[in-house]
């Protein structure tokens, strides 16, 4: 990836975690939560912030705006998606240094972060799903994949430049 991407990337992290404390008027984009559970009783279904991130659910795990990529808070950490890496074979050699350069940033239940290997290019990583059950859509120097362009949240696909 190109020095430069790599570097408006991450201004585009740092720009969106500077806005994040802003306020907003008006009403918040509704965030798509992170289970199945059914929305509708005020038990399940805490009021959107000004940020656009949700209070932690009954689960204990924060739902995100899909119009802007935003820090994920822990949800999913760092490790998470360098672990889940590790797991999908030639993604990161046996005995390789992986450490999260930019992210993990989170819209709705997707998340994108930029991963530095040694001895190797960034590899961009775009992920789904609870931390728990975190799903790889697809990692490497372009990750406009079909998926990604159709059915990426607009902050993600707007993250990745897709």
């Amino acid at each position: 990836m190109p020095r430069c991407r790599l570097r408006t990337i991450a201004v585009a992290a740092l720009a969106g975690a500077l806005l994040a404390g802003c306020g907003t008027t008006g009403t918040p984009t509704v965030a798509t939560p992170y289970s199945a559970k059914p929305r509708g009783s005020a038990s399940n279904t805490p009021a959107p912030t000004a940020t656009g991130r949700r209070t932690p659910t009954p689960s204990g795990i924060p739902t995100f705006a899909e119009s802007v990529a935003v820090p994920c808070a822990g949800y999913p950490t760092g490790d998470q998606i360098v672990a889940l890496l590790r797991r999908t074979p030639g993604m990161v050699p046996s005995g390789a240094t992986a450490t999260v350069q930019i992210g993990p940033l989170c819209a709705g239940v997707w998340q994108y972060a930029v991963v530095m290997i040694a001895g190797r290019d960034p590899l961009e990583v775009v992920t789904k799903g609870a931390p728990s059950a975190l799903r790889l859509v697809t990692a490497g120097t372009d990750i406009c994949t079909v998926e990604v362009r159709t059915e990426a949240p607009a902050g993600i696909r707007s993250t990745a430049d897709c």
